[in-house]
């Protein structure tokens, strides 16, 4: 029998070893310095992104406080209070402006005659018949002409600042304006502004808006500035724990990028103390000068800790595996190589001819061991788990399909928390917006009786129309209010047993079905309390049962059903209000509760059930709706009250 060149098999082992501690000792190392460098390069993107988004909602505000500030003193040159006054002369004028100064939050409001001259772009535009808002810089004999108080408000010492351009200068006299003008019919302007220096209710909004919200990073140690030229003369950023930094200067580098050159800084920078993630974005005056900066910006700090010990997490979970890794693959492959030979030697025998060559007992009870032991089974056992890896496959497909139904439950639930607080945003500002035009036209219909007198009576139908009109107006933004804002509506929770309020609810609605053929069913069994506002409840069952009535029309079958039901592992009550009615369009069903949804076009505002799934979400619980074999079925769950609180 030729003898087995055991040589061969060496350098297998050699090879072996060499491919599988390559990749721990060599590539291993260059892989976690490329991600390193890839994670840390993305990670700086992200915050950049950030800074650029808030930034942007920064600019946005000024804006707005811009234009609002043009359209409130256009309304009042418009107005017939005004105009009024304007006619009768100066000792009616000066009131009504020093009143309408307070109530528009003006630092100033005065009337520039026709035929005067100015020099300001904004007046000139006025005077010309345009409307114009600009931000200008005042001067301190400018502010002081209006109001003395103006210039000394106006007046910041400079601070010596780091890394800022050196100056000679002590402090900063001139005043950053929302400047606007509106003409006035029959000649002449209506001038009015807003001084920012030192507007400390400005600068804390902006970082409200951008770094107080919990959708856009509410853990951030944010700050917001505006500057005058390069001074902070409005701003959070701190010297102290209570000393806002009013009086230092921004970086040499950023006024070089922003002031000099008008672009947008979007980068880290040194701010007063320490550095920040930092966005710059350059403000123009009427004449199209670059006289400050808008700032927003977080701290650096935190995330450079962050990254730290993401890198030292990393390393020191690299080198525990790789220390853990080398001695032990070395052990295991001992008894790797041992019956790897025996088996090359029965291979060999079989090349040779003595077929009847076997491996014999292994003393291995490894994975080799077996197979050396039974190649005569091999393709039996090969079946056998083949079938027993579907059966796992299938048990694993089922289990996935439950998460992830659950997962698509729980994120449909966070779209619409998302959708109901942006839209909550967006009909808060709709709503106060809408109340000044009403207010103006109300305003105006009392003005047109009093004026008018006896004579008004020919158009006394009209008048009480728009009367009516004006109070559904009223009624509309009132709804939309209390959508945008539930809490401010709403008391003190109250732990609450639902079972008497429910039967409440039936006799507040009977006559909605008293003239109707609908039988109600109760099914009630005894529940925990619940913590709640009575009212909100009532309001959420209320709006459930009206809705289930108008649905079925002249006939049909109401149930209530109301019950303990625990969910997820926590004790709970579910009100099921079920009618007989034509259902929700399956299209259309995870809808029902949008904002403005409603299938009953031109009635109601569409806010009903919107507005009761933030009650109840606000109390811990949820509303469901589906269908069943005959209609509607909404489900309110809410959590009970834990024995401590009773």
């Amino acid at each position: 029998m030729a003898r087995l060149d055991l040589s061969r098999f060496r350098s297998v082992r050699l090879r072996l070893l060499t491919l599988a501690l390559a990749p721990l000792v060599v590539l291993m190392p260059l892989l976690l310095m490329l991600g390193f460098a890839r994670w840390t390069a993305d990670y700086d993107r992200v915050l950049i992104a950030n800074v650029e988004s808030d930034l942007k909602i920064a600019e946005q505000y000024l804006s707005t406080l811009v234009e609002r500030t043009g359209t409130d003193v256009r309304s009042l040159s418009r107005a017939i209070e005004f105009r009024t006054a304007l006619a009768m002369g100066g000792d009616m004028l000066a009131p009504l402006l020093a009143a309408q100064m307070q109530d528009l939050h003006l630092d100033f409001l005065y009337y520039l005659p026709p035929n005067s001259a100015s020099d300001w772009p904004v007046v000139q535009t006025a005077l010309a018949g345009r409307v114009a808002t600009r931000i200008d810089l005042f001067g301190p004999d400018d502010l002081a002409g209006i109001d003395p108080a103006l210039a000394e408000r106006a007046r910041i010492e400079l601070i010596p600042t780091e890394a800022a351009v050196p100056t000679d200068r002590t402090e900063e006299d001139r005043g950053m304006v929302v400047h606007t003008a509106s003409p006035v019919r029959g000649g002449g302007a209506l001038v009015g502004g807003i001084l920012l220096n030192r507007n400390l209710q400005f600068i804390d909004t902006i970082n409200e808006l951008v770094f107080l919200n919990a959708i856009t990073g509410g853990d951030r140690q944010g700050t917001a500035t505006l500057f005058l030229d390069d001074v902070r003369v409005s701003t959070n950023v701190r010297l102290f724990e209570d000393v806002r930094a009013l009086g230092t200067r921004v970086s040499a580098a950023v006024r070089g990028a922003v002031l000099d050159e008008g672009r947008t800084w979007l980068d880290r920078a040194f701010v007063v103390n320490d550095w920040y993630i930092s966005g710059y974005v350059p403000i123009l005056d009427s004449f199209d000068r670059r006289v400050g900066m808008l700032y927003v910006g977080f701290l650096e700090a935190p995330f450079n800790t962050a990254k730290r010990a993401a890198y030292l997490w990393m390393l020191g979970a690299f080198a525990f595996v790789l220390a853990v890794s080398i001695p032990t693959f070395l052990w295991l492959a001992k008894g790797i190589f041992s019956p790897l030979e025996r088996m090359a030697l029965t291979i060999r025998r079989v090349e040779d001819g003595d077929l009847s060559a076997r491996n014999g007992p292994m003393r291995a009870r490894d994975e080799i061991g077996r197979v050396a032991g039974h190649l005569d089974d091999l393709l039996d056992q090969v079946q056998e788990r083949d079938a027993e890896l579907n059966r796992r496959v299938e048990q694993r497909t089922a289990e996935l399909h439950a998460a992830n139904a659950k997962l698509e439950e729980t994120y449909r639930q966070l779209v619409m928390s998302e959708k109901l607080a942006s839209i909550g945003e967006i009909t808060a500002g709709v709503a106060h917006e809408i109340n000044n035009p009403v207010a103006v036209i109300q305003g105006n219909v009392d003005v047109m009786r009093e004026t008018l007198g006896d004579a008004a009576k020919p158009v006394d139908t009209e008048l009480a129309l728009i009367d009516r009109q004006v109070m559904r107006i009223g009624a509309i933004v009132g709804k939309l209010l209390q959508f945008a804002r539930p809490g401010d509506y709403a008391g003190y929770d109250n732990a609450v047993d639902p079972g008497p309020l429910v039967a409440d609810c039936l006799t507040l609605v009977e006559h909605v079905f008293a003239r109707k053929d609908i039988t109600v069913t109760t099914r009630f069994s005894p529940c925990p309390e619940v913590r709640i506002e009575p009212g909100e409840l009532q309001q959420v069952v209320i709006n459930l049962i009206v809705n289930a009535v108008q649905a079925m029309g002249d006939a049909g079958r109401l149930l209530l059903e109301l019950g303990p039901e625990p969910r997820d592992g926590t004790d709970g009550v579910a009100l099921v209000v079920e009618d007989t009615g034509p259902g929700i369009p399956p299209d259309r069903l995870a809808s029902v509760f949008d904002p403005f949804f409603t299938t009953k076009q031109g009635e109601g505002t569409g806010l009903g059930l919107s507005i009761s799934q933030s009650l109840v979400q606000r109390a811990g619980g949820l509303i469901t709706a589906e269908n069943h074999e005959s209609g509607a079925r909404f489900t309110v769950w809410l959590p009970a009250t834990a024995p401590s609180e009773d």
